[in-house]
C-alpha cells in the first residue's frame, strides 16, 4: 500500500510521461511471463475501486500499469509501479 502512494506522489508531482511506451496485449504478456513486471491481478489489490482499463507501459526505464479506476461514480487514472 506504501508503494502505492509513494508511486502515486511521484505522479502528481512529475505526471504521467506522455512519452511512455504502452506495450501490446502480447507484449504485456511476455514481459509479465518473464517476470520483469508484475501481473495486474498482483497490483490491482493495491487500488481502491474497479478497473476499467489497464494498459502496462515502459517509462524510464521500468514498467507500470496506467489504469482507469471507476470509484465513487467517477473515473480517475491511476498509475501504479509494475516493475519487480
Amino acid at each position: 500500500m506504501m508503494r502505492l502512494f509513494l508511486v502515486l506522489a511521484l505522479v502528481v508531482a512529475s505526471g504521467f510521461s506522455a512519452n511512455a511506451a504502452c506495450l501490446s496485449q502480447s507484449e504485456a504478456q511476455q514481459v509479465v511471463a518473464s517476470g520483469n513486471a508484475q501481473s495486474l491481478g498482483s497490483v490491482a489489490a493495491s487500488v481502491q475501486g474497479e478497473i476499467v482499463r489497464a494498459q502496462l507501459c515502459e517509462e524510464g526505464g521500468r514498467y507500470v500499469y496506467q489504469l482507469s479506476v471507476l470509484k465513487n461514480g467517477q473515473v480517475t487514472t491511476v498509475v501504479v509501479d509494475a516493475s519487480r
